[in-house]
């Protein structure tokens, strides 16, 4: 606990580290109302429902739970493991930012309607936070793969996170909250998300890797 507090000590008297943390706070909460209001466009302009390479041969399953608390557990571990060490979180606040605003983007440019069979949520918290609109791409897929790419000199959390991007895509498809191009194309657009973060944030990958 004593090396603990020294070391948010020695980072909250770095004032570039401070300012760079706040930001990187700022955007993911901003990001988090674009997204919210992206997916309501997208649900507003939904048009129908499409034939599926996956979805359409394969049963609807009941996998809300691990949909839902599934998701929830992931964030609070990232959460947690960002906290942990300081010098993480300018880098993973940003670069979380910059996902969901990739992605709100990407929202408002396609208005799929949700697939006929998918399996209901019936949460009342979730059904105020998300209208079901935010099809097109997986972000349920997307960011623990970029928490993957993040950690990747870390083998344990890189194959930790790698399994939860699977995992959560294939209980995607199997619930039919999303269809096959969301997963898959989440990959690929996540990759260059990274790279882009890597470009744009250097100093704050140079904490996440180095410390102050």
């Amino acid at each position: 606990m004593n090396n603990f507090k020294k070391e948010y000590k020695k980072y909250l008297s770095n004032k570039d580290f401070i300012w760079s943390s706040v930001l990187g706070f700022v955007l993911v909460i901003f990001s988090l109302f674009v997204n919210y209001w992206a997916a309501v466009y997208a649900t507003k302009k939904a048009s129908n429902t499409i034939t599926d390479i996956v979805l359409s041969n394969i049963p609807s399953y009941n996998v809300s739970g691990i949909f839902v608390f599934g998701l929830i557990a992931f964030i609070l571990f990232v959460i947690f493991i960002t906290f942990k060490k300081p010098e993480r979180i300018p880098f993973i606040t940003k670069s979380t930012a910059v996902f969901m605003l990739i992605r709100s983007a990407f929202i408002s440019m396609t208005h799929l309607a949700p697939y006929s069979d998918a399996v209901s949520i019936n949460i009342s918290i979730l059904n105020k936070i998300t209208t079901g609109g935010d099809m097109f791409f997986s972000g349920h897929t997307g960011l623990p793969f970029l928490m993957a790419l993040i950690f990747w000199e870390q083998k344990n959390l890189r194959y930790l996170f790698l399994a939860v991007s699977v995992g959560f895509g294939a209980t995607a498809l199997m619930g039919h909250y999303h269809y096959t191009i969301d997963v898959f194309a989440a990959f690929f657009i996540t990759f260059g998300i990274y790279h882009v973060c890597l470009k744009i944030f250097k100093k704050d990958y140079h904490f996440f890797l180095n410390g102050v």
